[in-house]
Formats: C-alpha cells, structure tokens, sequence
C-alpha cells in the first residue's frame, strides 16, 4: 500500500515523476501519474523530506537521520551516501547544481555542502549570530546562482554567488516559511504557517505579502505549463493564480492535508497528501 504512505515532496526527472515520503517510500509514475510503483531499492527506511534532480537520470533525496541519497537510474535504485550528522537530525531540503556540488539543510541552522558528489561533506554555514538556530526548511533556485534558504520566524537566507556566501532577510513576518519556488519571470514566492505568501520581484532582497484569505497553511507550490501558479496546504487548500500576484482560494471536499502537487508531462496536475497520491478534483 505504498500508494498510501504520506508523501512529503515530488520531482520530475526528465517525463517521469518521482515523489518521496515516509517509512523511505518512493513512488515512480511514467504515465503521468495515472499509475505508481515503488522503487527497486531505497536502502533506508525512515521518512524522506525532499527529492531533487539534476537531469532525467542523476537525483538526491533527504529525510529523517540525518540521511542522504542518491540515484543515478531515475529513481529506480538509491544509494546511501550519509547517514546520522548532528545528534541524527532530520535534513528538510536538498540541491545539487551538479553532480558534484550541492548541499542540504535542517533544523537548528545545521546545513553541509559537499563539492565531490557526496563522498564527503561539510559543514555550511548559513545563518549567523543570533540566527544562528533558526529552523531551515526549501532550498530554492533561481537565475545567476541566487539561492534562497526558507526558515522559521519570517526569514529567509540569500545568497547571489551559488551557496559560498548568505544574507539573513527579514520578510516582516513571524510565521514559519515552509516553502518557495522561483517563477520563470525571476519573481519569488515562499509560503508557510497560517496561509502567509510572501512575494520578491528582487531576486529576494525584499518581500511583499499577498494576500491569500486563508490561514491554512501552504507547504508547497509549483508553476503550471500555462505558466500560472498552483499552491497547496492543509484542509484541502488550493491556491491558484494567473500572475502569482493575485489568488483565488479552493479547497477539496475531502479537506485531506495536501503536501505536494506538479504537473506530470500529459498536462493534469498531481496532488500528493499524508494520504499518498490523491486525485485533483478542483480545477
């Protein structure tokens, strides 16, 4: 019943979609995600937290224990490259620029990069001084080497030169961003607790709330092929926008915890929950 484990996160790798979640499931679809299966071979069994992939076949995934895994088949086989970390804590996001270079994040500020894909690692220091323990939760990329680290308190952590340097931002918010994506006009979105989006059209150096009239909170985003943004939460809560200025609010019969959600090749648009895949009934 893999089908029905929790889901915390999804990729496409290439035309397939490979989602991750908890006792180490992943679930691949080809035929955009009418149908899953499990992977061949994950070697661990604790909740993963995050999938990102490089191109069709080269991957990371990231979870609880401090583990870090890597693929190089589209998903069908992982290897483990760590384990354990600081006092086994769970890494919450992971990006590779490269198969070389690429670092993960997690709570108490704790982040390693490694720049020889994986065999070793260190660690990155993102947040300082009396930031220094803030929660870090998505990493997400945009153009020019920006990176943009979500944390807890209303923060987030910028970088402009791929990950060697970072700027702590105060958004003007106090809630926990669990989540961001950067839209193909450069613009960036992050959400979190209590139905807080928050808008940069600065590559991150300042933030604009968006109003949302929600207060369920929003854990993860995707840009459709239409270019128009899709944004889900818990109860059920659907957010979707034309510009990613301006939403409008939807929410599922079924109110089941949305985790995930990206459109698969064939145009429809899957919907992961603590449930597994769901069905996307709302349009």
């Amino acid at each position: 019943r893999a089908e029905s484990a929790a889901v915390m996160a999804v990729a496409r790798a290439g035309k397939r979609l490979v989602a991750v979640g908890d006792y180490g499931v992943v679930l691949l679809s080809d035929d955009s995600g009418r149908h899953f299966r499990q992977a061949h071979a994950v070697p661990v069994s604790v909740m993963l937290t995050d999938v990102q992939f490089i191109d069709a076949l080269h991957g990371h995934a990231t979870g609880h224990d401090g583990v870090i895994l890597s693929t190089a088949d589209g998903g069908d086989t992982w290897r483990l490259l760590a384990r354990g970390g600081s006092d086994n804590q769970p890494w919450t996001s992971v990006w590779f620029a490269d198969p070389q270079n690429g670092f993960v994040v997690g709570r108490f500020g704790q982040a390693q990069a490694t720049h020889d894909g994986g065999r070793s690692w260190a660690p990155l220091k993102i947040a300082t001084g009396d930031d220094s323990d803030k929660h870090l939760f998505k990493i997400i990329a945009g153009a020019h080497k920006l990176l943009v680290v979500t944390a807890e308190s209303g923060l987030v952590f910028r970088s402009e030169d791929g990950g060697n340097t970072w700027a702590a931002v105060e958004t003007g918010q106090k809630a926990s961003l669990w989540t961001g994506l950067a839209l193909a006009n450069g613009d960036l979105l992050v959400s979190g607790m209590r139905g807080k989006l928050l808008r940069s059209q600065d590559q991150g150096a300042s933030w604009t709330n968006v109003k949302t009239g929600v207060t369920d909170s929003l854990v993860d985003m995707t840009q459709l092929a239409d270019g128009s943004v899709l944004i889900v939460g818990q109860n059920g809560r659907q957010l979707r926008s034309r510009d990613g200025a301006r939403f409008t609010a939807q929410q599922r019969n079924d109110r089941l915890p949305l985790t995930a959600a990206l459109q698969a090749p064939q145009s429809n648009v899957v919907l992961f929950s603590m449930a597994g895949v769901v069905v996307d009934e709302t349009k």
